[in-house]
């Protein structure tokens, strides 16, 4: 989830990357402008691409109000075909980021045709498999290997990081998602309302979340890394590089940040939760390579996973706070009941994170009587 907004999943849908037997679904429009504005779009496109307008199918729904499609190629393939409509999506972050990826040496989409002006783009497509769909839930151990091509990529994204080319993820859009939770999960969702004591309490929380991400290095930050945004590649690619054996997502809101988010976000996933010792061991992978990289010279961190792994869970408590607060808006504001179902997940998260630092014991309780839930005596992740 590139939070704001959440977009999950990427360009994919299990839908087969060439044209079936199977009629294509049809593509719903509650616009009927704007259909007729895609289907002249894409015949266009049809005759510089070599592309099959009737195949057109959803590929995948999203967050955000970006939809995307498959279109098959007369010479075999497919293309995607990603619907932003321009009031309320901005596609220029989209393309920066993707030259950027794509500089850096990382499979990602590429920009075949873009109309700018009515939201309309043409890419290539990376396949119709995510990460997510192949890993073994039961057998955490047997996806190492895909965890280990996930950081292949992301290093060398951390690595080539530069500051002032991406925005910056500072104090103020880390306090901005932060309130999410107060605004939309605890008083919207929840229907909880904070005595001053405890808003008190909330407020001197955040002001330490905030303080202990903003203290270490700065990197580039996907903001969604994560197995839902990594595909896995059809079997006729060849990867140029170990970074580039996964596809890499929705990307757009990327910015220049932390450098423990990407790794918080990829352990502590929105839609799978695994058991401790597999977090530890892909996280101290992660360590070992970012430490020789470079990315880690601060406070001992390069030295001490212990000291390092600590930053790691504060970040991934800001970003469940931030997520908590998303998925009750997508559900309230925006219609998208089924990420509220995933609430439980995160409150794990925030409850075994809180459970750990003494500091985070007061709010700690406050969860616990929102949610009507007694303290936890111990910590374990837990698949769910």
């Amino acid at each position: 989830m590139t939070l704001p907004p959440l977009s999950p999943p990427g360009l994919t849908s299990g839908s087969p990357s060439s044209a079936s037997a199977v009629p294509p679904q049809a593509i719903e429009w509650t616009d009927a402008a704007r259909q007729a504005a895609f289907e002249a779009w894409l015949a266009d496109q049809a005759t510089h691409h070599g592309l099959l307008p009737a195949t057109a199918r959803p590929a995948s729904a999203d967050a955000s109000f970006r939809r995307y499609f498959r279109v098959d190629r007369a010479q075999g393939g497919s293309c995607i075909v990603m619907d932003a409509p321009p009031a309320q999506e901005n596609c220029q972050p989209f393309v920066k980021v993707a030259t950027l990826m794509a500089d850096i040496g990382l499979h990602v989409p590429k920009v075949l045709a873009w109309d700018e002006p009515q939201g309309f783009m043409l890419l290539n497509d990376l396949g119709a498999q995510t990460l997510l769909d192949v890993l073994d839930r039961d057998d955490p151990h047997a996806n190492l290997g895909h965890y280990k091509d996930a950081l292949a990529a992301l290093v060398p994204w951390q690595s080539a990081s530069r500051e002032g080319v991406l925005p910056a993820y500072d104090e103020a859009v880390l306090r901005r998602e932060l309130q999410l939770f107060p605004d939309w999960y605890l008083t919207q969702h929840k229907g909880f309302t904070l005595t001053p004591a405890q808003q008190a309490l909330l407020d001197k929380t955040f002001a330490t979340i905030v303080a202990r991400n903003l203290a270490g290095p700065k990197v580039y930050v996907h903001r969604d890394f994560m197995p839902r945004n990594l595909m896995v590649p059809p079997a006729d690619h060849t990867p140029a590089s170990p970074a580039q054996v996964l596809g890499v997502l929705d990307f757009q809101d990327a910015l220049y940040g932390p450098v423990t988010y990407d790794i918080a976000s990829l352990m502590r996933d929105a839609f799978l939760s695994w058991e401790e010792d597999f977090v530890l061991e892909v996280t101290i992978r992660y360590w070992e390579k970012a430490r020789k990289a470079g990315l880690l010279d601060f406070d001992g961190w390069s030295e001490d996973f212990g000291a390092f792994y600590r930053a790691v869970e504060w970040m991934g408590l800001q970003r469940h706070l931030k997520v908590l607060g998303i998925f009750a808006r997508l559900t309230l504001r925006d219609g998208k009941p089924k990420y509220l179902a995933d609430t439980p997940r995160f409150i794990m998260y925030v409850r075994n994170t809180a459970n750990r630092y003494r500091e985070l014991g007061p709010f700690l309780k406050l969860i616990d009587e929102v949610e009507g839930l007694q303290a936890a005596s111990g910590f374990a992740y837990g698949r769910m």
